[in-house]
């Protein structure tokens, strides 16, 4: 691949980058109902790609109506008392079982996996504060960024050329340098300890679990992109995979090492 090959899509790539990052940033610096409205779209939409990679059947009203019922119901999970809200976590991956024809285990796993990521998102900002919602995106961001380039400029052996034959062990470990960075930055400027750069790279590596695990599903649905929502990104899916891994891993480890992380 020539240089110029490497590096073709990256104008197209950068100005849909701003674009979300201005919309993400006044999501989160105005939190709240605003927040909770946004991460409950973003992952509406990421059921409807889901639905449409897997049911075959792009642009069909069950697509519609799983998306609609998985964002309504994440919503609705922080304006209802605990015990009602739990279910709501749940209930449209069953929903989505009943309605497929075809792969709806994947279905079931991976929508109650948005479900999951997305509340824990929602936790972050809401419980653990601003500073510590942007600790985690821009870890899930500088994983992506660092490796992106890292993987460009290097090249080098293939993490798992099967499923995603761009993803380089370069870009992989850059990755995770990128995110102990983050780290340490951040720990240097919070109460944190320098046991967030260890905290850091565990977020980064689920991150990239998240993206193999999008990568995987639309390998086995044979297509390339979740959705061509975003000019040079594909769809939101494609975009916040990592994201989701990332959220996912936080909000379970959240409960065993007292986050905010390793204060003190």
């Amino acid at each position: 691949m020539s240089n110029s090959e490497k590096w073709s899509d990256l104008a197209t790539r950068l100005g849909s980058a701003v674009a979300m990052v201005l919309v993400g940033a006044i999501g989160i610096w105005m939190g709240g109902f605003v927040f909770h409205l946004m991460v409950a779209l973003i992952c509406g939409i990421m059921a409807w790609e889901l639905v449409n990679m897997v049911h075959g059947a792009p642009g069909s009203n069950t697509a519609l109506m799983l998306g609609a019922v998985t964002g309504g119901a994440l919503f609705a999970t922080y304006y209802l008392p605990p015990g009602f809200a739990l279910p709501l976590l749940l209930a449209p991956a069953l929903l989505g079982f009943g309605q497929l024809e075809r792969n709806r285990t994947i279905y079931m796993a991976y929508t109650a996996v948005i479900l999951m990521a997305g509340y824990g998102l929602m936790e972050v900002r809401n419980e653990m504060g601003i500073g510590w919602m942007l600790w985690l995106v821009v870890v899930v961001v500088a994983t992506d960024v660092v490796g992106y380039f890292a993987g460009r400029a290097f090249g080098g052996p293939k993490f798992w050329p099967k499923v995603s034959p761009k993803k380089t062990w370069s870009g992989t470990a850059a990755g995770w340098v990128g995110a102990a960075l983050v780290g340490l930055l951040f720990s240097l400027n919070t109460d944190a300890s320098l046991q967030l750069i260890g905290v850091s790279v565990a977020i980064s590596m689920a991150s990239q679990m998240g993206d193999i695990a999008e990568s995987g599903i639309k390998r086995k649905m044979g297509v390339k992109d979740s959705s061509n929502l975003i000019p040079g990104h594909g769809g939101l899916l494609d975009r916040f995979d990592g994201m989701l891994g990332a959220a996912l891993f936080l909000l379970l480890i959240g409960q065993l090492i007292g986050f905010p992380p390793v204060i003190g």
